[in-house]
């Protein structure tokens, strides 16, 4: 499916002011599992009508990888260059449907000179659904039908965001069923500090099989995420139990494509 998006240079030209950049991450550009989760976010943000821009060519990598991988130097580079375009362009609002991103954006960029409102995707899914713009239908879609949350690190105990998750979650009449670690004690998806970049260390266990059995565990057929690194990670772990068949990881974004009124 081919989507049209405006840039921020195209907005600039016409004199225009988005309301929202939509940051859309190295993960949800260039992973293809992830495009995924970026098309059903752009997909919700057209439907209701919010104005919202990407940098397209001129976004580069937040540094975070770097950053956590110990390499501080190409981190501050790489955010220099970020902020010099984010300011050239006055971005006011930031919204990502990557944690990392969002973490980093929130969190870290303001000691360098970049001051943003950042809100993460599922937070601002929330407002939209709060303000009765997103609309979702009482089809069986997900009526009833068991869903288990797991908590991104960067989001949940990074940034104490539970909530608004799983509150998009329960707009759907789903029965949410938690994991045996959850919220302030969740657990890692084994993506984490980088890791998503490199080898584990030696031990007993994949970090990633072992959290996916936890969300086997709840009977679930839909483990929703909320950050394209733990996606491709849980997809693995269920993967390697050999339950792709029985349990689908997809993102709050895409669920609530597919569950959005038809206008």
């Amino acid at each position: 499916m081919y989507m049209q998006v405006r840039s921020m240079a195209e907005y600039f030209a016409s004199g225009e002011v988005p309301e929202v950049l939509f940051w859309v991450g190295c993960a949800g550009s260039f992973d293809q599992r992830a495009q995924k989760i970026t098309k059903a976010f752009a997909t919700i943000l057209n439907k209701v009508g919010v104005s919202f821009a990407i940098l397209g060519k001129e976004e580069m990598c937040t540094g975070d990888p770097a950053r956590r991988a110990g390499n501080e130097f190409l981190f501050q580079m790489m955010a220099y260059q970020n902020i010099q375009v984010l300011n050239n362009y006055e971005v006011k609002k930031i919204v990502t449907t990557c944690p990392h991103c969002f973490n980093i954006f929130k969190n870290e960029y303001p000691q360098l000179g970049g001051n943003y409102e950042v809100m993460h995707h599922t937070s601002f899914l929330q407002q939209l659904i709060d303000e009765g713009k997103v609309k979702l239908t009482d089809t069986d879609l997900f009526k009833g039908k068991k869903i288990t949350y797991h908590d991104s690190c960067y989001l949940g105990r990074g940034n104490g965001i539970y909530e608004a998750p799983r509150k998009v979650l329960e707009a759907l009449d789903a029965e949410l069923v938690e994991m045996k670690r959850c919220r302030k004690n969740g657990f890692c998806c084994g993506a984490g500090g980088s890791q998503m970049f490199k080898e584990e260390e030696p031990g007993k266990t994949r970090v990633n099989w072992e959290r996916a059995g936890e969300a086997i565990d709840t009977g679930a057929p839909i483990v929703a995420a909320a950050c394209p690194f733990c996606n491709t990670m849980l997809t693995d772990g269920i993967k390697h139990a050999e339950k792709e068949g029985d349990v689908q990881v997809l993102d709050v974004a895409e669920i609530v494509a597919a569950a959005l009124q038809k206008q």
